[in-house]
């Protein structure tokens, strides 16, 4: 596995960091400005060199690998420009105004990430059991207006949290697939050290909101425009999925 990680290309580790995150090939291509085959080539190339047959599985693997060294997500930027000497990270979808085992804020030029598989309970880890309905039975969740504005000022609430360096209470607020993955005080750890990269939040404002229909019960992604002390202006995007009927943060990142 070592030797088939190390082949990867930083753009198909990227890509399957993104198929982490709860993209699929289409609102990857929409968020990298790319076409649909050439995010299909990556994903190809990289199961290729894992060894395995399936996209998530080779994502899989390599949330493995990247959890027991964290180290290796802070070599390069995830994007096409070489990284500055600091360290970095990854990104998100969009729909208009009204509209990991353990992966961590990596910091780099004006990238920060927290990131996750909005699956962790389910296809991603585990054993993979057989499930009870057919997924081609399972009827697609849907994006209503009560659940845009619950998701929105939940995220609004999270970073609040955040603004107060309140990070027991914005660990609280995190969705219980992230806690399964990452410890309070990990949590706090990064936080503090983003916080001292970034600064402190002047201002913030709704920037996109949009809804992917991933089972169980969809889940919203939310950026707002911002602007930190330090890093001037950055988007903030929340990852939010459904937890005992309100909407909690499972992966954020600031660009």
């Amino acid at each position: 596995m070592s030797s088939g990680y190390q082949s990867l290309s930083e753009k198909e580790k990227q890509t399957l960091r993104l198929l982490l995150t709860g993209y699929d090939a289409k609102s990857m291509a929409r968020h990298l400005g790319l076409s649909v085959h050439t995010i299909n080539e990556r994903l190809r190339d990289a199961r290729r060199k894992l060894g395995t047959s399936s996209s998530r599985e080779a994502a899989r693997l390599l949330r493995e690998v990247e959890a027991q060294d964290p180290e290796l997500l802070g070599d390069k930027d995830l994007g096409d420009a070489p990284a500055p000497a600091t360290a970095q990270m990854a990104p998100q979808p969009a729909r208009g105004d009204g509209n990991l085992r353990r992966t961590g804020w990596i910091v780099g030029g004006l990238v920060m990430t927290i990131s996750l598989a909005l699956l962790a309970l389910s296809a991603l880890s585990g054993p993979s059991q057989a499930p009870a309905v057919p997924l081609a039975a399972a009827a697609a969740p849907v994006a209503t207006q009560a659940s845009e504005a619950a998701a929105v000022d939940a995220a609004r609430q999270f970073l609040a949290l955040l603004d107060r360096d309140d990070w027991a209470a914005s660990y609280q607020a995190t969705h219980q697939s992230f806690k399964l993955l990452n410890t309070p005080d990990w949590w706090a750890d990064a936080s503090k050290k983003v916080r001292g990269q970034v600064g402190t939040a002047q201002s913030r404002e709704l920037a996109t909101v949009n809804f992917t229909p991933a089972p169980p019960n969809g889940y919203w992604i939310i950026s707002f425009k911002a602007k930190y002390s330090k890093k001037g202006s950055v988007v903030e995007t929340l990852h939010m999925a459904s937890e005992n009927g309100g909407w909690k943060m499972t992966g954020i990142t600031v660009e």
